[in-house]
């Protein structure tokens, strides 16, 4: 299946500290294998710190984490104030489905970067000390009582690059079967 124009970058953030929030920039440089260049999550092996806490071996599935724009209008819909980065993603996108997506999805950003989803943003409850409700919002139930996770995607890099504000986003669909995404 070939790539298919899917949407745009509207923002981009990194932060070299361990925070809840990344800092609003112009452009990121991704890193072939390790993520955001400068920002504290990136890196071959797990990087938040509950999971260098439980086992600082394990593979870095989370080098990058992406939230669709129309998480924030929805957010502002219910009274949240959420801007980008303000939730510790490193792209923020406009027009992308990107909930919808399999694991194993190749998003190119710009002309140069790639990145491959692994699976789901799980939040933690430090998101209600940044906003009290919050993770409710972003974790609520379907009609089965199944968690439904919107707070974005994670994804490791493929191929390096620049990826800027306005840079349009391919989706490129692995074959089928097609494994449904799930927390990482």
């Amino acid at each position: 299946m070939g790539n298919v124009q899917a949407g745009r970058v509207t923002a981009v953030s990194r932060d070299g500290e361990h925070r809840f929030s990344k800092g609003v920039t112009d452009v990121i440089t991704l890193l072939a294998g390790l993520g955001v260049e400068g920002d504290a999550h990136a890196g071959t092996t797990v990087q938040h710190r509950s999971r260098v806490a439980a086992d600082p071996t394990r593979p870095n599935l989370r080098q990058v984490h992406l939230i669709h724009s129309e998480l924030h209008d929805e957010l502002h819909e219910q009274g949240f104030g959420v801007g980008p980065g303000e939730l510790g993603e490193n792209i923020t996108t406009r027009g992308l489905g990107l909930l919808d997506p399999p694991r194993g999805t190749r998003l190119h950003l710009g002309s140069e970067a790639v990145i491959e989803v692994t699976g789901l943003r799980n939040p933690c409850a430090q998101i209600n000390a940044f906003q009290p409700g919050l993770l409710k919002a972003l974790t609520p139930r379907d009609v089965d009582g199944n968690v439904v996770r919107k707070a974005g995607i994670m994804s490791v890099v493929l191929v390096g690059g620049q990826v800027r504000v306005g840079d349009p986003i391919a989706v490129e669909v692995p074959p089928q079967p097609w494994r449904a995404l799930e927390r990482v």
